[in-house]
């Protein structure tokens, strides 16, 4: 099942399910052979002519629809629209040659461009410096990202909970969307301040007076681009609209006659092989950028790459595609790119063209260099409302808060974070990386805070013979015996959780003995192994044994390996609840016989003489 944004969007986030097909290798030296197979299994592939025939198809489709949004997605970065193809070439042919992925597409995409214009935005630079600074951000973006894969820290990702980023990216999509109306209308604001802010003043630039001819062209592409969604998704919407106003824009005199802005000259030829300028004084400023749009980016691609592998069962190697999105950024900062990451849209239509293999990618790479080479010139009339519409009609899918709606039902914490993320984005915009930080921490203190009260039961047996929860079932319990059932992790967090339902229960005057039923509990640290060793201890002290029962073999050797497991008792510990319950009968059947005061712990029937009810296994 596709998550809301994969169905049609950017940014597919189907972060709370895991394929099978994704593979995440243990924690062992990386092992550079690993790039070889890809990429030797895939140049042997191509010796087959009907592969190679289906990728040069599709990656030929793929630069179609790339060549428009790689423009779009540039200006929405607030960089020259041409900077969109130098962020295409590069790094789509290094993805595709060191990624697992056969069908995915990695360049340009909206999130990540957003993320670039909001962080720069606020350094106030000229636009030769805004380049540079963009160009060195892909460089550290890159570095970052490499250096996690080589690592194999691609998990830190799972840090950004389901909730922070439904919540983050329906509050980006209106931040994109909204960024664009100023080109739409034709208009100048100036960058700087507050997202809201700005929206402020472009409202009262446009209130004093906006370019009609650029707002017809823009809302004419809006209209086309949703006629054609309508009509059928599969139709290439994106290049006909460029190519439908690139021609009107020439036969009318768009930019002569009638003051329109269009995209203009693009240098031709592909950007010399050149190292980022390294700026140490403004690397400080960009460090949390850098670690937000690492992060986001291999999200947005690994979470691609999941749902391009349920329908081809390939299988997807998890680390593998953390370094080549590093490679892509790095090589591609060679060549003035600024930040890239996977394309959902792009990765579609790779697959829907019947791409087999990541030579299909290369191809559309090839075709951008062609296009810088000898074809520059057939852009030179698109308007930049054109652009903006591209980018205005594309977000529109990613706005869905039915998720957050359903985050509520979940739990309700999950609700809070996703509503906080969204808000705090829009409140902190541009400063998007403040955003989804609060959210993060909010969401894993909301986790720990779960935690700390895990679920306690004290059980009883039902009449059909399990034990149950006797507050549910309204069984009645024990004197002599109670058990309890902790779900949970003994941790610093719930310890205290545990040890005070353990001490609320043996108020009991008439209790002998306290069964724990273990088998929820999946890991235990220093501070639950003190408050466990130190509960056996004072219980036994007042004549109270305790008893565990169906306790994992990680908490065992826990126990064992802080020499606590003697302390406390081999002989305490059970492999079943029922044979927990039988020894503790046997050692109170004179005492406390099963009476029917306390028919529930009794564990077999067996008739007494006095007429009680006995049971033992």
């Amino acid at each position: 099942m596709y998550s809301t944004f994969e169905r049609g969007g950017e940014f597919p986030l189907a972060l709370s399910s895991r394929v099978k097909q994704i593979k995440y290798p243990s924690k062992q030296p990386y092992r550079w052979n690993t790039h070889a197979k890809f990429i030797t299994s895939s140049l042997g592939e191509l010796k087959d002519r009907r592969i190679l025939r289906a990728d040069i198809i599709a990656g030929i489709t793929l630069s179609l629809v790339l060549i428009p949004q790689a423009m779009a997605n540039a200006q929405l970065a607030e960089m020259p629209p041409y900077y969109g193809f130098y962020a295409s070439f590069v790094p789509i042919i290094v993805s595709a040659l060191f990624g697992s992925s056969r069908q995915l597409s990695t360049g340009p995409v909206a999130l990540v461009a957003l993320m670039v214009a909001s962080e720069l935005g606020q350094l106030a630079v000229g636009e030769q410096a805004y380049i540079a600074y963009a160009i060195l951000l892909a460089l550290m973006v890159g570095l970052l990202q490499f250096g996690l894969g080589v690592l194999r820290l691609g998990v830190l990702v799972n840090f950004l909970s389901h909730p922070v980023v439904i919540g983050f990216t329906n509050a980006a999509a209106i931040i994109i969307g909204t960024s664009q109306i100023d080109k739409l209308f034709g208009v100048t604001v100036e960058r700087g301040g507050a997202h809201y802010e700005r929206m402020i003043r472009m409202w009262d630039v446009i209130s004093a007076g906006f370019h009609t001819p650029t707002l017809i062209m823009g809302l004419s592409a809006i209209a086309l681009l949703f006629i054609l969604r309508r009509i059928n998704p599969q139709i290439p919407g994106v290049l006909i609209v460029a190519i439908t106003t690139t021609g009107i824009s020439w036969l009318i005199g768009f930019e002569q006659n009638y003051g329109g802005q269009v995209v203009g000259n693009i240098p031709e030829g592909i950007p010399a092989f050149a190292l980022p300028i390294i700026d140490w004084g403004i690397v400080p400023h960009i460090l949390s950028a850098t670690i937000t749009i690492a992060l986001i980016g291999y999200l947005e691609t690994i979470s691609i790459a999941k749902a391009i592998a349920t329908q081809t069962r390939q299988r997807i190697d998890a680390n593998q595609e953390l370094l080549a999105q590093g490679l892509s950024n790095i090589a591609g900062s060679f060549f003035q790119s600024f930040p890239v990451s996977g394309s959902f849209v792009r990765s579609t239509v790779t697959l829907r063209a019947g791409g087999q293999t990541g030579f299909a990618s290369v191809i559309a790479g090839l075709v951008v260099i062609l296009l810088l080479l000898f074809f520059t010139q057939l852009l030179y009339h698109m308007p930049l409302s054109t652009l903006a519409a591209i980018v205005m009609v594309s977000v529109t899918a990613l706005i869905h808060f039915k998720p957050i709606a359903s985050a509520w039902k979940v739990h309700k914490h999950d609700g809070i974070v996703a509503i906080s993320s969204f808000a705090l984005t829009l409140i902190f915009a541009p400063h998007l990386d403040q955003g989804i930080l609060i959210g993060a921490t909010l969401s894993i203190a909301l986790y720990l805070y779960r935690t700390m009260k895990p679920r306690v039961a004290f059980l009883a047996r039902h009449p059909d013979g399990a034990f149950r929860d006797a507050v549910e079932h309204d069984l009645e319990l024990c004197d002599a015996i109670a058990t309890i059932r902790f779900d949970g992790s003994l941790y610093f967090g719930s310890a205290g959780a545990f040890e005070d339902a353990v001490l609320e229960r043996i108020r009991d005057p008439k209790l002998r003995y306290v069964i724990v039923d273990a088998e929820g509990v999946n890991e235990i640290d220093a501070t639950g192994k003190e408050m466990l060793v130190g509960v056996v201890q004072r219980l036994h002290e007042a004549g109270i044994e305790v008893i565990f029962t169906r306790t994992k073999k990680q908490i065992i050797d826990a126990l064992n390996r802080a020499g606590v497991l003697e302390e406390i008792g081999r002989d305490r510990f059970h492999a079943t609840l029922d044979r927990a319950v039988a020894h503790v009968w046997g050692a109170l059947e004179d005492q406390y016989p099963c009476t029917r005061s306390c028919p529930a712990e009794c564990p077999l029937h067996r008739p007494r003489p006095d007429g009680d009810v006995f049971y033992r296994v």
